[in-house]
């Protein structure tokens, strides 16, 4: 049986705590925290996509702090958000090639009729649903705009 992801990650916690390793710990610990923040707000329990959402804005979040604490010469919490994303990017799902990710955009915009930048939306909601957890959304977006464009 394949483990769920919230199991994955308790069995981590656990590792890191008996192997003394206090940056996986931290970082684990934060995103079950986190799922279990959402879970009691929702008042139900997360299923493996959500929980990779959630990871996914986790990991967002940490590289916008990354590059704010790059750009103001703070590289002791720099190298703590980098440490941070390594950590939860394990648990994402493996990330999509540019040439995987340009045939999906490509399919999508045929199955569309795609053909200019007004048509973005709709290209970006298809793609979005196919690549989900697999690719950075920013970097979709620009090539979206550069397939229209």
């Amino acid at each position: 049986m394949i483990a769920s992801l919230k199991t994955r990650l308790t069995d981590d916690m656990k590792a890191a705590l008996k192997a003394g390793d206090k940056q996986r710990l931290g970082t684990v610990r934060m995103a079950l925290a986190e799922i279990k923040r959402r879970e009691v707000d929702d008042r139900a329990d997360l299923d493996d996509a959500q929980i990779t959402g959630l990871i996914e804005k986790m990991v967002k979040q940490r590289k916008d702090a990354l590059s704010q604490f790059t750009d103001a010469g703070r590289q002791d919490l720099a190298d703590q958000e980098k440490a941070e994303i390594e950590v939860l990017a394990a648990y994402l799902p493996e990330q999509m090639s540019d040439d995987e990710l340009i045939a999906v955009i490509d399919s999508v915009i045929a199955d569309t009729g795609a053909s200019s930048m007004k048509d973005m939306g709709k290209v970006m909601g298809q793609v979005k649903g196919k690549v989900a957890g697999r690719a950075d959304m920013q970097q979709v977006s620009s090539l979206v705009k550069a397939r229209l464009g």
